[in-house]
């Protein structure tokens, strides 16, 4: 089979492929990122400081200086006025065209220089007396380097032309629809978008609160739920083992657990034990805060799959939370007769064969590891459940390859990373998903601090009392080595100071450099109680449980992101003691690092601090890498709750009542991008 025909990256057409631009329709919904008001000439006098204009001068004079450096300096006049351009990087050519008398058009922002108003590196060009002015705003689009404005501005407005009165630019939204939602028609949104109007007011359009935007928006989360609905219904077709269960393992467990199961989690078991039961897949996302009791959730899920007659497993990101896992596992079933098979990298090649042989035989129905359960060699004789934990830090790939080692096995996804309410709508619109949104209880309360760096030898003192009367603490460094850029401590300077602070202290350091093995071994300690204070970076942000740790120091607090504070702060507050978070900044503090400290000392709520943090970081920041297998909205604001669910109802409809247009709008805003949807 021949390779398909790479497109060379420098060529036209490898510049536009770049940007996903190959054919006219594509073009067509390639939007302006903003516009610039070439429609009118502003005089000297009237010109708007820190704004952008449009001016006609005429050259006075024109020279190169040396004073500071090197850069060409024209002095230029109107009837009103005069002002300088200034040019810091220059050609030959453009000298050339500031001959003294020519009369250019010039557009640039205004400011105030040394030799009065001024702008640096105008756009200009040679004009006749009565020049004539364009009759619309000027679209500034998205493009790549060696990609003019002149050269998209004209491929857009000849694909424009093209598209007219064809498929391309044919409602896929029946009139119905437009006049419910108070939208316009898509070929009139377009057509203004491109080429708005001196009437329409920019702010509008940059704002994007035009009327044409709304359309575009609500046109983009449309056909993102209409491809994950429409893969949630084509999963629903799909053939999967019934994990119907008698029930006795299960009330064992119940009976058996020195604690009573919360609302939430019954009511989570209940969604999950229903789905199980089901002919198709399931796949189904249990989201819940730091401590809310997923472990036990995700045990009753595994214990009916077993009951039924098939296997069970469980995937994590670290060996640190799958050895969490695995140990709970281990504590909660052992004793209803059943064995909990653990794999990862680390183990020998023996101890690996020796399990993988026997999961592959069927013998072994219960496994948890990390990504070494989505090796090659690993093979499952019935695999009824996946079930993978800290999705978000897994790729794509990586959780479908799990889900795959069964033929149509149900599937569980676990976060404790709480994702908004509308981002769960639109990221999520293919999966079903419970919340547990109650904590256990017994969680004490953890009172959050802010203390400055200078402050550094009273916390060293609190953390040596409370190690010396008895407790343990976590020291967490965000680095391992050093940094001049960022001049943060590291972990191990860390360790080495507290060690020569604390000498009645036993101090340990944990890191993700460390073997695994050795890794281990610090953790097992810190257990057991051997080692008092833990140093480490952030591999330990999520499944360490040891109860008798009360507090935590985060250097550096303003460095981390507000889920990851969230997280490493709910490594304590899970025994009995009163617990504290310190978090040790340095100033001065930036406007959004501020922001971040407040929302964290305020709030114990983790759906609040998500809330807070999408406001802070906006959705695509907020989503964080492309893991998640989604394309970034372009143009649609995924805060907007309102067009959120109008597009979830309106997916549901079309979906039912209409596949044509689905197919329609579908090729329209993901091209061939929708399969990156269904992850």
């Amino acid at each position: 089979m021949a390779k398909p025909k790479t497109i060379p990256d420098n060529t036209l057409t490898g510049k536009l492929a770049r940007l996903g631009l190959r054919t006219d329709a594509d073009f067509i919904v390639h939007l302006p990122l903003r516009y610039e008001d070439e429609t009118r000439v502003t005089h000297i006098t009237d010109a708007p400081l820190g704004s952008p204009a449009q001016f006609q001068v005429r050259v006075l004079d024109c020279e190169v200086v040396f004073r500071p450096r090197r850069q060409l300096i024209a002095r230029v006049a109107d009837e009103s006025g005069a002002m300088t351009l200034r040019f810091l990087n220059f050609y030959p050519s453009q000298q050339k065209m500031l001959q003294v008398g020519t009369l250019l058009r010039i557009f640039g922002e205004v400011h105030d220089g040394y030799l009065g108003e001024e702008i640096i590196h105008p756009r200009f060009q040679v004009c006749d007396e009565t020049p004539v002015l364009p009759d619309c705003l000027t679209p500034v689009y998205p493009t790549t380097a060696g990609l003019g404005q002149g050269t998209l501005r004209r491929l857009i407005s000849r694909a424009l032309e093209r598209c007219e009165g064809t498929a391309a630019m044919t409602d896929t939204l029946s009139p119905a629809c437009l006049k419910s939602l108070n939208l316009p028609e898509f070929a009139t949104a377009i057509r203004l978008l491109h080429t708005p109007p001196p009437t329409v007011r920019l702010a509008d359009l940059e704002s994007r609160k035009h009327p044409a935007w709304r359309r575009v928006q609500f046109d983009e989360l449309l056909a993102q739920q209409l491809s994950l609905r429409r893969a949630y219904f084509a999963r629903r077709t799909r053939v999967a083992p019934k994990l119907a269960a008698n029930g006795k393992l299960t009330s064992a467990l119940l009976a058996s657990l020195p604690f009573s199961l919360t609302a939430a989690q019954v009511r989570t078991w209940g969604e999950i034990a229903a789905d199980l039961i089901q002919p198709h897949p399931m796949q189904r996302l249990l989201q819940g805060d730091v401590g809310s009791g997923k472990t036990i959730v995700a045990a009753l899920a595994m214990l009916q799959a077993v009951e039924a007659g098939y296997q069970a497993a469980l995937m994590a990101p670290t060996e640190i939370l799958a050895e969490q896992h695995y140990r709970k596992l281990r504590l909660w079933l052992e004793p209803l007769g059943l064995k909990v098979a653990w794999l990862t990298g680390s183990l020998k090649a023996k101890e690996k064969r020796t399990v993988i042989s026997s999961v592959g035989a069927g013998d072994t129905v219960l496994v948890v590891g990390t990504h070494a359960l989505i090796e090659s060699n690993v093979g499952f004789a019935r695999l009824g459940l996946a079930i993978v934990d800290e999705q978000h830090r897994f790729g794509v790939r990586q959780r479908l390859a799990l889900k795959d080692k069964g033929q149509f096995a149900h599937q569980l996804t676990m976060s404790a990373t709480p994702i908004p309410r509308t981002l769960a709508m639109s990221l999520y619109a293919d999966l079903d998903v419970s919340v547990l949104d109650e904590l256990p209880p017994g969680r004490t309360p953890i009172v959050t601090k802010l203390v400055a760096e200078t402050r550094r030898d009273d916390v060293v003192e609190r953390v040596r009392a409370a190690c010396v009367a008895g407790g343990q603490a976590y020291w967490v460094c965000p680095l391992i080595e050093e940094s001049e850029t960022l001049q943060l401590k590291t972990a191990e300077e860390t360790h080495a100071m507290l060690v020569a602070a604390m000498p009645d202290v036993q101090i340990g350091l944990v890191h993700g450099r460390l073997k695994n093995e050795e890794k281990a071994a610090v953790m097992s300690a810190f257990v057991d109680q051997k080692i008092r204070l833990l140093v480490a970076t952030t591999v330990i942000e999520v499944g360490v449980d040891v109860p008798n740790a009360s507090l935590m120091v985060i250097e550096h607090a303003e460095r981390f992101g507000l889920a990851q504070l969230h997280q490493l702060r709910g490594r304590v507050g899970r025994g009995a003691a009163h617990s504290t978070c310190i978090l040790l900044y340095a100033q001065p503090l930036g406007q959004l690092a501020r922001a971040r400290l407040k929302v964290i000392y305020e709030n114990n709520d983790g759906f609040e601090i998500a809330n807070q943090d999408l406001r802070l970081r906006g959705p695509g920041e907020f989503i964080g890498a492309r893991q998640s297998g989604l394309p970034l909205m372009r143009y649609a604001d995924l805060e907007d709750v309102e067009m959120v669910a109008s597009a979830r109802n309106m997916a549901e409809e079309m979906l039912e009542q209409n596949p044509a247009q689905v197919d329609a709008h579908l090729a329209r805003w993901l091209g061939g991008r929708e399969d990156l949807l269904k992850a």
